[in-house]
């Protein structure tokens, strides 16, 4: 249930984001706290207690990718998609294509493309930052 709700909620139009590692780590964050609340709390065997469940208990029980490998993976399908359709295509234009003009002094902002560059080189290397890759 939690997968065919919440993910379909959740990662509505992920292939288009261009997220930094804290948006990423925010998905990791609710992800977790959902199946917290999924799988409920379990009595310690040692002392008896009730305890919230780790993140690698929480691994364990969900065998699914998590919610930030799933984002990757679609937002490299599209990258792959505007990739074949060619440059003349608006679409193309529009997600790797540069504005006109000045712009203001500030760090510029995360690209699209820049992400899905980085997607590709870490599912190459088979790297994800929370340690399960």
């Amino acid at each position: 249930m939690y997968r065919n709700i919440n993910f379909l909620v959740v990662l509505y139009g992920c292939e288009t984001w261009s997220l930094t590692w804290k948006g990423e780590n925010k998905l990791r964050v609710f992800e977790n706290r959902v199946l917290r609340r999924v799988f409920g709390l379990r009595r310690d065997k040692v002392t008896g207690e009730w305890r919230k469940l780790h993140t690698e208990e929480l691994n364990d029980l969900y065998s699914s990718p998590n919610v930030v490998r799933l984002m990757k993976s679609k937002r490299m399908g599209r990258g792959r998609h505007v990739a074949h359709i060619g440059e003349s295509r608006g679409l193309y234009r529009v997600l790797v294509g540069k504005p006109e003009g000045r712009s203001l002094l500030r760090r510029p902002r995360r690209r699209w493309e820049y992400n899905i560059k980085r997607d590709f080189q870490e599912w190459e290397y088979g790297v994800d930052r929370a340690g399960s890759g």
